[in-house]
């Protein structure tokens, strides 16, 4: 393996989102320094953390219209029945909730659970409660994709969270999307929810940890085989 190839794989690459935010870091890292050799040092913690927080992996997604990838990296919070965001007019009856809730320690970059037409894209004002409450679904700032999949309507919320102030979302309606691929971050600590059809057949619990792009939170029509990959 030659050099270039062996920094690569060395070093997770920087979503282009959180440049501004490590110049801000390293900038301000400088000036403390100026007046104390401890502010700096703690300032270049806080640098390298930020540039953690805005990694962007690589992975390996499953290739299988019936398997659902988790949209976030991050720990299972819920599973469960609940109703569907009003303003994604998916309908009012339930539909299976898996919800994954990431910390200021987790990849933040969000993946499509499933691959489809972006239907509809909504985002809702709120407030910002820990991501970790089941009333933050409801009461949250957020923004909703509706995926018309193979399997039926698929909806994932990107809700910020009580560090999270700032959710971003670069993909537009009315186009395609493949499953696991990128499509929006959101901001120091928050949550995604995955709405599913009720015959979406659970993989996960409460408490595991997923990867996302990767992890198989429920699947559809039995048993998958195994399936395709792509790394990206």
């Amino acid at each position: 393996m030659d050099l270039v190839a062996t920094l690569k794989n060395a070093f997770v690459p920087i979503h282009k989102e959180g440049y501004p935010f490590i110049a801000g870091f390293a900038i301000a890292t400088l000036v403390l320094g100026f007046f104390s050799t401890s502010l700096f040092w703690i300032g270049l913690i806080l640098t390298g953390w930020c540039a953690y927080f805005f990694r962007d992996p690589v992975r390996v997604t499953p290739l299988d219209d019936r398997l659902v990838v988790s949209p976030a990296d991050g720990v299972v919070s819920a599973v469960g029945p609940a109703i569907p965001p009003r303003e994604l007019g998916i309908g009012g009856g339930e539909m299976t909730r898996v919800s994954v809730f990431m910390n200021v320690f987790s990849c933040h970059v969000n993946r499509s659970p499933v691959r489809g037409r972006i239907a509809r894209i909504e985002h809702r004002p709120g407030r910002f409660l820990n991501a970790e409450l089941d009333k933050a679904s409801d009461e949250n700032e957020r923004n909703g994709l509706v995926i018309e999949s193979p399997n039926g309507i698929v909806a994932v919320i990107q809700i910020a969270g009580l560090v999270a102030r700032r959710i971003v979302c670069w993909t537009e309606a009315g186009g395609n999307i493949a499953v696991g691929e990128r499509f929006g971050i959101i901001r120091f600590g928050s949550r995604v929810d995955v709405f599913l059809p009720r015959n979406a057949a659970l993989r996960v619990a409460v408490g595991q940890t997923a990867v996302a792009g990767e992890t198989v939170l429920a699947a559809f029509d039995g048993d998958p085989a195994t399936p395709l990959v792509r790394i990206a």
